[in-house]
């Protein structure tokens, strides 16, 4: 006697369940973490102190780590077409340096030292993708020779010191609100959903996945396997100095040291995101979902009184489970 099942969306459920079951058990499956997230948010209400309302609280938690959102897409990207890059955190130093060191130390124009900036991004992503795509290194090699290489140029760039004294009116660019959210937030809201259309909804987002399911099947269906390669790596790398602009010029400057403290939550939201709303996939509103859902944790802990090693405890831990449950649903996938 055999079962036979359906599929949607990855997710196989057994023909014999009833309807109604198989549709609620894919809407959890999908949105189990956006369920524990808002049973968090709740949690995270019920600690605010008495002096602090509900409201800025909840703002607070959404007005924070938008450079991750920014990281976190590029790190999507390259995932998504099977490849690693841990090289975005350099990329992300060296842009963020570059805008200050170049507009106060050497005197350029903001707008030209904005684009020095991208510049500087996306010529480490064609070495990246020159090395690995068209050589053949090892990805993980190459990337965290070019993370140490960026990060180091940083400290040259900004000569070791924290560079400021940008323009104060220009961090209304980042810093300015609306609907009592920085700008930034709004930013990275766009970015996620420009990039979540082309993935899912355009023959580049197919290719894509195409890719990163296999490579050979993608080349013999006519597909340019190096080109989307290629353009993965830089499209990390750009998003990487995007992030940097958009920090140090809301922030009148950057300290190239701080750009290591954005790893952890980085690759966390990544494979995080692949257990929400297309799961055992990268996907960029999963990881939006997730890296809010992370930072929501982080506060509520500092609510609690704990700071410090907790949050790297926190982050570790959240990246370890996150690699175990994305493991296996890909394999379920895959299967």
């Amino acid at each position: 006697m055999t079962t036979t099942t359906t599929t949607t969306s990855n997710i196989t459920i057994p023909r014999h369940v009833s309807p109604a079951r198989r549709i609620t058990s894919g809407i959890l499956t999908r949105y189990a973490l956006v369920l524990l997230w808002i049973i968090m948010l709740l949690i995270l209400v019920a600690l605010v102190p008495g002096d602090v309302s509900a409201f800025n609280a909840m703002r607070t938690v959404f007005s924070q780590i938008t450079p991750v959102i920014f990281l976190a897409l590029g790190v999507v990207i390259t995932m998504s077409v099977g490849e690693f890059d841990l090289s975005f955190a350099g990329i992300f130093s060296i842009s963020a340096v570059a805008v200050p060191s170049l507009a106060v130390l050497h005197g350029w124009p903001v707008g030209l030292a904005v684009v020095g900036a991208l510049v500087i991004a996306l010529i480490l992503g064609a070495i990246n993708a020159a090395l690995i795509v068209g050589l053949g290194i090892n990805s993980v090699v190459v990337t965290l020779g070019t993370w140490s290489v960026a990060g180091g140029l940083a400290f040259l760039l900004s000569r070791e010191t924290t560079v400021s004294g940008l323009d104060r009116g220009l961090a209304a660019i980042s810093t300015g609100r609306f609907l009592g959210l920085p700008h930034l937030f709004w930013y990275g809201l766009l970015l996620v959903a420009i990039v979540a259309y082309i993935m899912g909804a355009t023959p580049i987002g197919r290719h894509m996945a195409f890719v990163g399911s296999n490579r050979a099947v993608a080349a013999l269906a006519g597909i340019a396997v190096s080109r989307v390669r290629i353009g993965a790596y830089l499209a990390s790398a750009l998003l990487a100095g995007l992030a940097g602009i958009v920090i140090s010029v809301g922030n009148g400057g950057f300290n190239p040291a701080s750009a290591g403290a954005y790893l952890l939550p980085t690759f966390a939201a990544v494979f995080l995101g692949t257990v929400a709303v297309v799961p055992g996939r990268f996907n960029p509103i999963g990881m939006f979902i997730a890296a809010y859902f992370l930072i929501t944790g982080v506060f509520g802990l500092q609510l609690l009184g704990l700071t410090g090693w907790v949050t790297e405890v926190f982050y570790g831990a959240a990246l370890i489970v996150a690699v175990t449950v994305s493991h296996v649903l890909q394999r379920r996938v895959k299967g």
